[in-house]
């Protein structure tokens, strides 16, 4: 039976995307200095405008109006005409200690608050992600590559991408039926010249020919032009992207995003620790496809419920894997973050083109150095 699966991805000059960054920006500039250091950072931009808010206990000290800046010229505004620039740009800061009542249950290694996590794998790419979101990814970074290397200089920051795959009836995605591309673009190009560059130095250059449907529709800036883009033409909040984030719709989500948080909360330790056990399940054989769910209390250690999905395609039960999984693996917040070594700054890449399926340095729960150990284990 013929199905369609759609996920989307954005550039790191969207204005959620931007949202992420700062959020994640201020995290990596206390466990910089301070391991220990409490973080729980939000932020919202309009145009003109970024208001960090949050919880912040640390020994060091941050300078949030500069790490802001230094965000956005990264992301690209560098440009007054571009209505928002990381020289003009007002920003507002928020920020207290973090609850002693939280506090007290994470000082002895709790989880910081409640929460339910999903971590996903599948073969149906090199990386272990679904196809659909791998490429929506590809085409954003490749967006952004084009605009900062000065090959397509008319680009600005802001852009979209989205893809549909379809799958044929034993789950494999053989073919890219549509794409979705919108670019920020200079008001003076021409959309005849954005079309046809877009189409060939995006779209094909991301997309193998053999994965192109014959007929796959190429929508590119689908309203017409792109002129104003960023925080000047839509709100940024940190969070709205989980699902850039993550597995492209194709995995349930908990709700909790990542960005702003220190290791210590469990919507983001785990959330990797899901992943990185799910990624080694697959590359052990265990399964083909996976789904791991975790779930905390808060200021408890242990996970209230560890529950695993292979969708039919491993040979073991799910409660045998699980029962595997639990001997493995520490899932405490405390034994993850130091399986993954966590307590590093690593996060502000983490923050755009989504936190999986990226084998670069830093992506610990990209590894798959428990592979021997689950083998040995289920066979046991």
């Amino acid at each position: 039976m013929r199905r369609l699966f759609t996920s989307e991805s954005v550039t790191k000059g969207h204005p959620d995307k931007i949202c992420d960054q700062v959020s994640d920006a201020v995290l990596d500039a206390v466990l910089k200095d301070d391991k220990d250091g409490r973080v729980a950072v939000e932020a919202l931009t309009t145009r003109g405008l970024v208001m960090v808010a949050g919880e912040i206990t640390t020994k060091t000290y941050v300078d949030i109006p500069e790490i802001v800046r230094e965000v956005i010229k990264k992301a690209g505004y560098v440009r007054p005409e571009y209505g928002f620039d990381y020289q003009s740009v007002a920003v507002i800061t928020s920020i207290q200690e973090q609850s002693p009542d939280i506090a007290q249950g994470v000082n002895i290694g709790g989880a910081g608050d409640q929460g339910i996590m999903f971590g996903y794998a599948t073969d149906e790419t090199p990386e272990l992600m679904p196809m659909p979101i791998s490429f929506a990814h590809k085409l954003v970074r490749r967006l952004t590559e084009l605009r900062e290397n000065g090959t397509v200089p008319y680009l600005r920051p802001d852009g979209k991408s989205q893809v549909t795959f379809e799958y044929d009836n034993t789950g494999t995605p053989v073919k890219a039926t549509a794409v979705v591309l919108s670019a920020q673009h200079d008001e003076e190009v021409k959309m005849e010249r954005l079309t046809e560059d877009l189409r060939e130095l995006v779209i094909n250059y991301v997309i193998p020919e053999e994965l192109r449907d014959k007929d796959m529709r190429c929508f590119i800036n689908p309203t017409g032009k792109f002129v104003q883009g960023g925080p000047v033409a839509d709100t940024g909040v940190t969070g709205r992207k989980i699902m850039v984030d993550t597995y492209g719709s194709f995995a349930r989500h908990g709700g909790g995003c990542f960005s702003g948080k220190d290791p210590s909360k469990v919507d983001r330790s785990a959330a990797y620790m899901a992943r990185y056990i799910a990624k080694n399940i697959v590359k052990a054989g265990i399964a083909k496809k996976v789904e791991v769910q975790l779930a905390y209390a808060i200021g408890i250690s242990e996970p209230v419920a560890v529950n695993i999905d292979t969708f039919g395609t491993s040979k073991y039960s799910e409660e045998q894997i699980s029962r595997v999984i639990r001997k493995v693996f520490d899932l405490s917040p405390r034994g993850i973050i130091e399986r993954l070594e966590l307590l590093r700054p690593i996060f502000y890449k983490t923050a755009v083109y989504g936190h999986f399926g990226r084998e670069e340095e830093g992506f610990t729960w990209e590894l798959t150095n428990a592979v021997k150990d689950l083998q040995e284990a289920i066979s046991g």
